[in-house]
C-alpha cells in the first residue's frame, strides 16, 4: 500500500495544476473584458471664442478599431439642467453654441463625453464661460482712407455687431514713417473719423484697436489692426509752385539748347578747326631722326661711279692745282676761238 501512495497522489497534482490554470486564464479574461468596457474621455475639451461667436472644441479620442462619437450638454447659471447643444452623438470634434446661447452675459457650462457603441467615456466639464469677459475681439476693418494735405480721413467698421447699450472705441496709433518715428495715440467713437494734424505729402502708418466698454464697467481690449500706410496729399498752393518751378526749368533748358544750337551753327568751322588732331611726324620717321643710319646714308647719296679727276701743273694764269673738268675744257677752247 505504501507503494500506491505516490501513485495516488499525481492525479491530485494534475488536478491542482489544471485548476491554477484556469483561475489565471479566468482572470486575463476579466481583464481585458474590463479594459474593452473602458473608453477613455475626450481630452483638451475647451470653449473658444471670437468677436462672441463661440463654440466647443476637443482632442479626438484614439481608439484601435471602429470609430468615436461625442454629446455635448449645456446648462446656464439659472437653470441646473443639463441640455442638448445640437451634438448629439456627432463624430466632430467640434460643436458651436446653439442661437439660445449667444447671451453675452450669461454663465454656461458644458459637458462632453465619448461614446462608442455601448460604452461610455466619463463626462468632461468645462469652467464657467460668460463670452462678454472670456470671448477675444478681433480688429476692426479699415473701409476707405482719403488723404488730405493736412490729414488722413479713415472709414472703419467694428469686427462685431454691436449690441443697443455697446460703448465702443477706436484707439488709433499713428506715425510718420521715418527713421526715428514718434507714435501717437488718439481715442475716436464714431466710425469715420481724421487724423489731423499731419505734414503734406508725407507718408504716415496708423494700426487701430477697438475698445468695448462692458457692463460691469471694465474694458475689453480687441487685437491690433495690420499698420497701413498713405502719403498725404498736396495742397493747391505747394502743387501751382510745383507747376511754376517744372515751367522755368523747361524754359531754361529750352533757351540753352537754342543757344548751344547757334553757337554751333556759327562757328562750326573753328569748332571743326579746333578738334582736328595735330600734324605729328609718323613714328617709324621719329626712330630714324633719332637713331640715324650714317653708312646708309652715304650709301644711298653717293654717286655709282667717281669721275676722274685730272691734276694740272703750270697751266695758264699760273693757278696750279686747278683740275678742270672735261666740260670746262670744252668752253675755255670754245672762248679761245681758232689757233692764227
Amino acid at each position: 500500500m505504501r507503494g500506491w501512495a505516490p501513485l495516488c497522489s499525481l492525479p491530485l497534482l494534475f488536478l491542482l495544476l489544471f485548476l491554477l490554470l484556469f483561475l489565471l486564464l479566468g482572470s486575463a479574461r476579466a481583464a481585458a473584458a474590463e479594459t474593452s468596457s473602458y473608453l477613455p474621455a475626450p481630452k483638451n475639451v475647451e470653449v473658444y471664442s471670437y468677436n462672441f461667436q463661440s463654440l466647443l472644441r476637443w482632442s479626438p479620442v484614439p481608439v484601435e478599431n471602429g470609430s468615436v462619437v461625442y454629446t455635448a450638454h449645456y446648462k446656464t447659471g439659472f437653470y441646473g439642467a443639463w441640455s442638448g447643444m445640437g451634438c448629439a452623438q456627432t463624430p466632430r470634434t467640434w460643436c458651436p453654441f446653439p442661437p439660445e446661447l449667444r447671451r453675452r452675459r450669461w454663465t454656461i457650462l458644458l459637458r462632453l463625453r465619448a461614446e462608442r457603441g455601448a460604452l461610455a467615456s466619463p463626462w468632461v466639464l468645462t469652467p464657467p464661460f460668460v463670452a462678454e469677459t472670456n470671448t477675444t475681439l478681433g480688429p476692426p476693418r479699415v473701409n476707405n482712407v482719403s488723404a488730405r494735405p493736412d490729414s488722413l480721413l479713415v472709414g472703419v467698421s467694428p469686427p462685431f455687431t454691436p449690441e443697443p447699450g455697446d460703448l465702443l472705441q477706436y484707439l488709433v496709433s499713428y506715425w510718420e514713417n521715418s527713421s526715428s518715428p514718434t507714435e501717437k495715440k488718439l481715442s475716436e467713437s464714431k466710425t469715420r473719423f481724421e487724423i489731423g494734424n499731419l505734414k503734406e505729402s508725407t507718408l504716415y502708418c496708423f494700426s487701430i484697436q477697438v475698445q468695448l466698454k462692458i457692463y460691469s464697467g471694465h474694458l475689453l481690449e480687441g487685437q491690433q489692426s495690420a499698420p497701413e500706410c498713405h502719403r498725404t496729399a498736396l495742397s493747391e498752393a505747394t502743387r501751382a509752385w510745383y507747376i511754376i518751378f517744372l515751367f522755368s526749368v523747361g524754359f531754361v533748358a529750352l533757351n540753352l539748347v537754342v543757344a548751344a544750337s547757334l553757337f554751333l551753327w556759327k562757328y562750326h568751322q573753328k569748332i571743326k578747326y579746333w578738334a582736328q588732331p595735330p600734324l605729328e611726324i609718323p613714328s617709324h620717321f621719329r626712330e630714324f631722326l633719332r637713331d640715324p643710319d650714317v653708312a646708309g646714308l652715304e650709301e644711298l647719296y653717293s654717286p655709282a661711279e667717281e669721275e676722274p679727276q685730272a691734276l694740272v701743273l703750270g697751266g695758264e694764269g699760273g693757278q696750279e692745282g686747278e683740275d678742270p673738268s672735261p666740260n670746262t675744257s670744252r668752253a675755255r677752247a670754245a672762248s679761245e676761238g681758232p689757233p692764227q
